[in-house]
């Protein structure tokens, strides 16, 4: 999902206005690859470290301990970090920019500082998770249109720039609100290794009514920005309509009235259907502008 995001945004988004980029197709394909192999680590570490809060969860689901060891998890966790890691000192002297090596030991930093601490605060983990997948977009505009700003086209980079942030601030709402319903999820396992999660401190009735709050937020801000920004065509008010805020409205009526767990899975999927619509509408840019 990670890398057909960044595709959308090189090849959909970007294209649909005059702006200029810095990587190649081998050098952007080295940048989705080292951003899924950040990811991948983060995903292992994660895993290693739910190993116990899985088994009550998703006993069903649990890789670690029972199709590869805890020793191979961790041997495969460090070959992926490193790898995105030194991708990532390749790109950011490539572009001319070696500042930017830090964001990706910053992002490798945090997952295992997510995965080992920050998981078990309320509301703490879910923010951080969500911050580096909004990441994920802005990480493409950061190596492709900031090295290649000029006085003459500042004006576009930069609103290129901003209309990616609305993206990644998108990604993060949606992220934000399926990470909390997946906290309501695995209340069972996450109470009894001492984790302090929203579901845990404030009741899953409660913390669902949060998320469905959450939800409408979103609505409206949604409605905003495509109110202010894209009044004039009518396909893209349509496109989303039907297939960001009409979903959205669903799960917010479904949070409501949710109480199994069951529920909550199919609200969490959603959300992720959401998120891939919401992604995809980068292909509009190509019609409307």
């Amino acid at each position: 999902m990670i890398a057909v995001v960044q595709l959308l945004v090189k090849y959909a988004l970007f294209p649909a206005f005059t702006i200029d980029t810095t990587l190649n197709p081998l050098n952007f394909f080295l940048l989705i690859l080292a951003t899924l192999s950040i990811a991948a680590g983060g995903y292992i570490i994660n895993d290693i470290y739910d190993i116990e809060t899985d088994a009550i969860n998703k006993p069903n689901k649990v890789t670690i301990g029972t199709k590869i060891s805890e020793s191979i998890a961790n041997k495969l966790y460090i070959l992926f970090t490193f790898i995105g890691v030194c991708l990532g000192f390749y790109l950011s002297h490539k572009v001319g920019r070696p500042p930017f090596f830090g964001l990706f030991v910053i992002i490798a930093a945090s997952l295992y500082v997510y995965a080992s601490y920050l998981k078990q605060i309320a509301v703490a983990g879910n923010i951080v998770v969500s911050i580096l997948v909004a990441l994920s977009l802005l990480i493409v505009g950061i190596f492709e249109l900031i090295p290649a700003i000029t006085i003459q086209n500042e004006t576009v980079q930069s609103t290129m720039l901003e209309v990616l942030t609305d993206y990644a601030i998108f990604a993060f709402l949606i992220n934000f609100i399926r990470e909390i319903v997946k906290d309501i999820q695995d209340v069972d396992g996450d109470h009894k290794v001492g984790m302090q999660t929203l579901p845990i401190l404030f009741g899953k009735a409660r913390t669902s009514k949060v998320t469905m709050a959450l939800t409408l937020i979103t609505i409206i801000i949604i409605v905003y920005y495509v109110t202010t920004f894209l009044y004039m065509h009518v396909e893209a008010i349509a496109y989303y309509l039907i297939a960001v805020v009409g979903p959205l409205i669903y799960i917010a009526i479904k949070m409501f009235t949710a109480e199994s767990n069951a529920q909550f899975k199919h609200i969490s999927f959603m959300l992720k259907i959401v998120m891939i619509f919401g992604m995809l509408s980068m292909l509009l840019y190509r019609l409307i502008f």
